[in-house]
């Protein structure tokens, strides 16, 4: 009995012993999971990084990255020089436009033929155009009104040295009435006779009593016009050019 009393604690400090020992294992080895993950991590972004730069390295990365700057190029001439996309954001040119319309404004032949009656124009907002806004809706700290710095689109109804009249309703150019079949209705509103300027235009919105055009704030300078609307794009059942003439 004696020597198993003292067996017994022997066998306790050697079940502890084993126990911490294993204890330290577990802790060494979840440290070195740890670690494992973490030079995986590592090894993966320097992957990556690595990869990233072979492929900049490499011939075929070279022609990719020259592809896609000389197609950004292309595509930034044309937007600026040849034709441009436009949205529509209001009821102004309703019918022939609805809201959310998006359509191309072809930039390229305002420098080379003149502008003709009902033909369509985008146009930068003139100076008559700001005026107007600055009295009648005021302006921000800057002394700038938001529609102000807005791309407008309008058709063309009288060109230089036409005679403009509207009278019950009705458009009279050099004493004729037109024919306007793309207007939503007759103005409610008289204007002129007026005769319109060298190097201007009038224009006004096919809404004709909802849209703040010519019969508002005067004449178009030809130098404004961005482009000539050509044709509707999206959304697809709205594809084509009716009503632009």
């Amino acid at each position: 009995m004696q020597r198993l009393q003292q067996q017994q604690p022997t066998h306790s400090i050697r079940a502890v012993t084993t126990l911490n020992a294993k204890s330290e294992e577990g802790a060494l080895s979840s440290g070195g999971d740890d670690d494992d993950d973490g030079n995986n991590k590592n090894k993966e972004n320097g992957g990556v990084l690595g990869w990233l730069k072979n492929w900049y390295d490499s011939d075929e990365g070279k022609e990719d990255i020259k592809t896609y700057l000389v197609s950004l190029t292309i595509a930034l001439l044309v937007r600026f020089t040849i034709i441009e996309p436009r949205f529509i954001p209001s009821l102004s040119m309703y019918p022939t436009f609805e809201v959310g319309d998006q359509l191309a404004v072809e930039k390229v032949t305002k420098r080379l033929k003149p502008f003709y009656r009902n033909e369509i124009v985008v146009f930068r907002p003139p100076q008559a155009f700001n005026d107007f806004l600055a009295n009648e809706f005021g302006t921000d700290s800057n002394g700038n009104n938001k529609l102000s710095r807005e791309a407008l689109i309008k058709r063309i109804v009288a060109v230089p040295g036409d005679v403009v009249e509207i009278k019950s309703g009705k458009l009279y150019i050099n004493g004729e009435q037109q024919e306007e079949p793309f207007t939503n209705e007759d103005a409610a509103y008289q204007f002129g006779p007026v005769t319109v300027p060298p190097e201007t235009v009038l224009v006004l919105g096919d809404n004709r009593n909802h849209s703040l055009d010519g019969h508002i704030w005067g004449f178009l300078p030809q130098k404004n016009v961005i482009g000539r609307a050509v044709f509707v794009y999206w959304p697809p059942w709205r594809i084509g050019n009716s009503g632009m003439y």
